[in-house]
């Protein structure tokens, strides 16, 4: 079974990233008429940083995340800063390897939960060495 990998990636600060925007939603349904259909711009850096000093992007490879919409090559968003909670996915760095993973609390107990029936829970104990490092705040994808 092949370990998930992450490679990080520092955002650049102080550029902007403003591209076209269509300013009403996309239907994803019936076809909007064309007048609807007026441009503006967005910057992407402004809506996916909202702090730039602990934000930090990290591309995945590996499939143990892909039933929560996480597949390889997929690009995250990860905010440092963002306190580790029940539920949140997070990417970790236990025992010497980073990976991202699914923070369940229960009771006294840690657990770092896959989103892929082919690989197990890790139980976090005391003989582990964990940090977590950042919560993934955005899922940047190829379609």
């Amino acid at each position: 079974m092949q370990k998930d990998k992450i490679t990080f990636f520092t955002p650049e600060h102080g550029t902007s990233m403003e591209i076209g925007m269509a300013n009403s939603g996309i239907s994803a349904g019936f076809p909007s008429p064309a007048e609807d259909f007026k441009e503006g711009t967005i910057d992407l850096n402004s809506v996916l940083i909202k702090n730039q000093e602990a934000t930090f992007y990290a591309r995945v490879s590996g499939q143990s995340m892909i039933d929560a919409g996480l597949e390889d090559g997929d690009l995250l968003v990860i905010d440092k800063s963002l306190e580790p909670a029940n539920g949140k996915i997070a990417v970790c760095f236990i025992d010497g390897e980073f990976t991202v993973k699914r923070l369940k609390l229960e009771k006294d107990n840690l657990f770092l939960m896959p989103e892929n029936k082919n690989y197990s829970p890790i139980k976090v104990s005391e003989d582990n060495q964990l940090i977590i490092w950042g919560i993934v705040t955005y899922v940047i994808k190829k379609v």
